[in-house]
């Protein structure tokens, strides 16, 4: 049964955490007012009275008008006149950045649960002084969070990342059992306890190498680091998880289209996201794993190519939203 819909602005908790859910609209120069204009506008209602938008109530205006949507949210955060849509520049950059610190600050002080991210650009927020490679690295650092790891939940693949923005020259000099393990154990507790996967969970942890390496003949890694944490990893997890690794990393992923396991930790960036792009792109979400709140973000950029033209894609950024909601009751419950 829906949960009945709760006033604007007044406080929802499920358990001990509020429900209510920031949304910011990112980079205004980008696609992120569209497409979060076209979430709000579709959300139900009882998902709509736990919003608090931070961004520009024009910025999120113009969005609705490109994507011929009416959206009536309260908006808190800094206005940003002047930014055109598909224009990037230093005051879209200084919004974005003023617009995700404020909704950290209201996650901070227990005013929301969850937070949904519409895209920054990382160019121009870091000429606002933004000095993370992405949300992921700054929420870490924000909510002091030993371990996090960012995740990409689709309908039919869920990969988390032993590494992120890392060059992939230096994946290999990276990659430690002990990250693949503290990611592997982030995977586990998401799959059953927000994604509702049965116990115990099945993992599979993929190789870096052509071939898991061939016995060390195409690279050590995979017989040095990723064997032994996956060892490691099942040992910690017991009975909650079967873990399988490390997986040949050119049918790891079909394995797992095939239902073969439940979630995969992959070794680098283009690693998971080619596959999951391939297969999920439209549906997607970029989920953080390890903060004290949900975090979930659309799995695309900024498109400034289709800023204002009301072509952008809304699906992933209403998964987002949907994801973060139920990853709130999921919590709860």
């Amino acid at each position: 049964m829906m949960d009945e819909v709760p006033s604007r602005n007044v406080q929802v908790v499920y358990g001990a955490m509020t429900a209510m859910i920031g949304v910011t609209l990112g980079d205004p120069a980008g696609i992120g007012p569209e497409v979060a204009a076209w979430a709000l506008a579709h959300a139900s209602p009882e998902i709509r009275a736990r919003i608090v938008v931070f961004g520009d109530a024009e910025v999120l205006a113009r969005g609705a008008r490109a994507m011929s949507v009416t959206v009536e949210m309260p908006c808190e955060g800094d206005a940003a006149p002047g930014v055109v849509a598909g224009v990037p520049s230093e005051a879209a950059g200084a919004a974005q950045v003023a617009w995700l610190e404020a909704a950290i600050a209201a996650a901070r002080a227990g005013r929301i649960g969850a937070l949904v991210t519409a895209p920054i650009s990382k160019t121009w927020a870091r000429r606002a002084g933004f000095a993370f490679p992405g949300h992921t690295e700054l929420l870490a650092e924000r909510f002091g969070a030993p371990h996090v790891a960012m995740t990409f939940v689709g309908p039919r693949l869920v990969v988390a990342l032993a590494t992120v923005h890392v060059p992939l020259a230096a994946v290999a000099a990276s990659l430690t059992p002990a990250r693949i393990v503290a990611v592997g154990e982030l995977l586990a507790e998401s799959l059953h306890r927000d994604l509702g996967r049965a116990a115990p969970v099945r993992l599979g942890v993929v190789g870096l190498n052509p071939h898991a390496g061939e016995g060390g003949l195409l690279g050590p890694e995979d017989d040095a680091v990723i064997a032994p944490a996956v060892a490691e990893l099942s040992r910690r997890l017991g009975a909650a998880a079967k873990v399988t690794g490390p997986l040949v990393p050119d049918v790891a992923f079909r394995f797992a289209l095939d239902g073969g396991v439940d979630g995969l930790v992959a070794m680098y960036h283009d690693q998971a996201l080619i596959p999951v792009k391939l297969v999920d792109f439209e549906d997607a979400v970029n989920v953080t794993l390890g903060l004290p709140i949900v975090r979930t973000s659309p799995d695309h950029g900024t498109a400034y190519d289709l800023a204002g033209s009301g072509r952008a894609r809304p699906t992933s950024m209403a998964a987002a939203l949907a994801l973060a909601s139920q990853m709130l009751k999921q919590r709860a419950g």
